[in-house]
């Protein structure tokens, strides 16, 4: 009897186990379900303008500019402004023609910033190139030294960089300390500037108010001196810093690793708000994706497959929409769309308001970069090698490239610079040759 009885016991603990742990794993499972937004609740309907860079004052006649060879800024920062929209009202469109093309040898992850006359990048084992933006010759070249997975940003006639580890490059997350750096150059001749040594950084940076704002592994997030590379503030998150900062007014947005997107305070790097991924049976995402602020939100893809849209003041999530895949792309922001792939292999268009999917596009391979909208098409490429362009209103393909893997395309008022998996090519519209 005795026997029976504490059988029973153990049955009846067991049961009652295992309907707790049903009961968290629908609890978990019911907070992380999708939330649809509201177009009345912290949203501002009107349509974002992109930061058009000023022209720089034409040099009187006779005394060339000090620092740049032309006084035009095409495409200044990753996601063409500080807002990170990804998107430039261009009048370029396809058909296109290959008017040069630069061999790299190795991966170039990131697209490049366009001033001067010159397209500036940089391939993952670290070389900065300076190439003319009309025929693609090299101008300069700075080896770092270091890994890179970052766009430059160009201001005031310097280019600013960050810089991994030193290699072996791509190996898994976890080195950090004091061993990556920024860079300053010359924008005309490649000669240093500053360089300022902090964690390993893939954060592209973003130069605005006289600073440079990048983050690093360790955590943290920094703004820099422009003219000299001098800390003026730090902020440490709970995790590791691997997208850009945003900024919009008087306030950055930056993921992080440790589940949380944070708005800090430009000037000083004081912390406004915490706002947190959604809770999930194994543990919540962590946001490698660069925020873009538009309509009173912020922007934002995550590894648990998922877009948010969280209160630019607030810090609340407003909504979210599981796509099937890792988001790690930067949303581009067109007419109320949130555009963005997915490693699910999937294209979407989002309601800005609401989340809802307005449409989505079959890109026959996972979706790594960000997107990028020229006038009235966006642009993104695949992991298999290829980039599309499709009709944002519609998801209609238009054009494709047989080259590009991640981030693929910026531009200036001439051609549009589109980044292959070893190759950056300069392409016009055809027939004007």
């Amino acid at each position: 009897m005795k026997k029976r009885w504490a059988f029973s016991g153990v049955a009846l603990a067991a049961i009652l186990l295992g309907a707790a742990a049903l009961g968290y794993y629908l609890y978990v499972q019911g907070r992380s379900a999708d939330i649809r937004g509201s177009s009345t609740v912290e949203f501002v309907p009107s349509a974002p303008v992109p930061t058009i860079p000023k022209p720089l004052p034409k040099p009187k006649p006779g005394r060339p500019p000090i620092g740049f060879t032309l006084t035009r800024v095409d495409w200044p920062t990753f996601g063409y402004d500080g807002l990170r929209l990804h998107y430039l009202p261009s009048m370029l469109e396809p058909p296109f023609q290959v008017e040069w093309t630069f061999r790299a040898h190795h991966l170039l992850e990131f697209p490049p910033a366009v001033a001067y006359g010159r397209v500036y990048f940089a391939d993952n084992p670290g070389t900065v190139f300076a190439i003319s933006s009309s025929t693609g010759e090299t101008r300069w070249t700075f080896a770092s030294g270091r890994c890179t997975a970052a766009s430059p940003a160009v201001a005031d006639g310097v280019v600013y960089e960050a810089f991994l580890n030193r290699p072996p490059c791509n190996r898994p997350a976890g080195t950090k300390g004091l061993t990556g750096e920024v860079v300053a150059l010359d924008a005309t001749t490649g000669a240093v500037r500053w360089r300022h040594v902090l964690g390993p950084s893939e954060s592209s940076p973003l130069v605005a108010n006289g600073l440079v704002y990048v983050g690093d592994w360790s955590g943290w997030v920094y703004a820099l001196d422009a003219k000299t590379g001098r800390q003026v503030w730090g902020y440490q998150t709970g995790g590791e810093v691997k997208g850009a900062v945003a900024l919009s007014g008087s306030r950055l947005y930056v993921g992080s690793y440790d589940h949380h997107l944070y708005a800090l305070t430009a000037r000083t790097g004081r912390l406004i708000w915490r706002g947190s991924a959604q809770e999930r049976f194994g543990g919540r995402g962590t946001f490698y994706s660069t925020p873009a602020v538009a309509y009173g939100r912020v922007y934002i893809g995550s590894t648990d497959g998922k877009v948010y849209s969280f209160g630019a003041t607030s810090g609340k999530v407003r909504w979210s929409q599981s796509t099937g895949g890792y988001v790690y792309g930067s949303p581009a922001i067109w007419n109320q769309r949130i555009l963005v792939g997915s490693y699910s292999g999937r294209f979407y268009s989002l309601d800005a308001a609401t989340g809802d999917v307005q449409w989505e596009f079959d890109a026959g391979g996972p979706i790594s970069g960000s997107a990028t909208v020229l006038g009235n098409l966006v642009y993104f490429s695949t992991l298999k090698g290829q980039t599309f362009a499709l009709d944002p209103s519609t998801g209609k393909r238009v054009w494709s490239f047989p080259d590009g893997k991640y981030s693929p395309v910026v531009a200036g008022p001439e051609r549009v610079y589109l980044t292959g998996y070893t190759r950056l090519y300069g392409l016009g519209p055809r027939g004007n040759r």
